[in-house]
């Protein structure tokens, strides 16, 4: 009986299988996608840059920065350095999947690598330890993924025409939250969460200080360099 529930419950095809496993992607790419939309078309961005920044950058974290500098007018210097340091994650995710796709050919890991995020690479995580390595199901996921993305930014386009203030509808904490929330996931021991308390006074007292444009990239390098002197000291200290 459980096996016969199992088999009618299970997905028959590989398009209805990847649809299956990325769905909760889809319910969170949608609001802030849509709030994208709504504030690069807020900050000036033209309509058909912003759908290209969807389609070619395809990192969330990384177009809002990009779209509230844009927005303080910083030159483009800030706004490339800025969204540089915040995608590097991108390469320990490359090497933390990388021995699952040896045999891939260049082309196929390149595809692959242009869609990755934070929620693709942490779906695929799951299932290439379990084995599930089927490139067609792994780039249908992928392409639903960023057709979400894509298709939500659409939607913010059309949708800022109608919406002449974005703060009661809290559009303008899309950013903060999102990062909150990627924060929370990555603190896990209590070094982490010292860099992250230093890396946000030095942000906001730089700000106060009068830095409107490089408070945040100059606080997340000081962090970081922190945070690295602090686990090469506990790991020499451990030995």
């Amino acid at each position: 009986m459980n096996a016969y529930n199992n088999q009618s419950t299970r997905p028959k095809s590989i398009l209805a299988s990847a649809l299956h496993q990325v769905l909760p992607l889809m319910l969170g790419y949608i609001p802030v996608g849509f709030a994208y939309g709504v504030l690069a078309q807020k900050s000036g961005i033209s309509n058909i840059n912003t759908l290209l920044m969807s389609l070619l950058v395809y990192a969330g974290s990384a177009q809002l920065i990009a779209v509230g500098l844009f927005a303080a007018l910083a030159n483009p210097l800030t706004i490339v350095a800025t969204t540089f340091i915040v995608n590097l994650r991108h390469v320990l995710m490359s090497a933390a999947l990388a021995p699952y796709l040896g045999t891939w050919s260049k082309g196929k890991l390149a595809l692959f690598s242009g869609q990755m995020t934070d929620e693709t690479f942490a779906l695929h995580a799951t299932r290439f330890a379990k084995g599930e390595l089927q490139a067609k199901e792994i780039f249908s996921i992928n392409i639903i993924a960023h057709s979400t993305w894509v298709g939500s930014t659409a939607l913010g386009l059309a949708a800022s025409t109608l919406i002449t203030d974005i703060r009661p509808i809290g559009l303008d904490f899309a950013l903060p939250a999102m990062f909150i929330a990627l924060l929370l996931g990555q603190i896990k021991s209590p070094l982490h969460l010292g860099v992250a308390i230093f890396a946000g006074i030095v942000s906001t007292g730089l700000f106060m200080l009068g830095w409107t444009q490089a408070h945040v990239l100059t606080a997340t390098i000081l962090a970081a360099t922190l945070g690295l002197g602090g686990y090469l000291w506990t790991k020499k200290s451990s030995l």
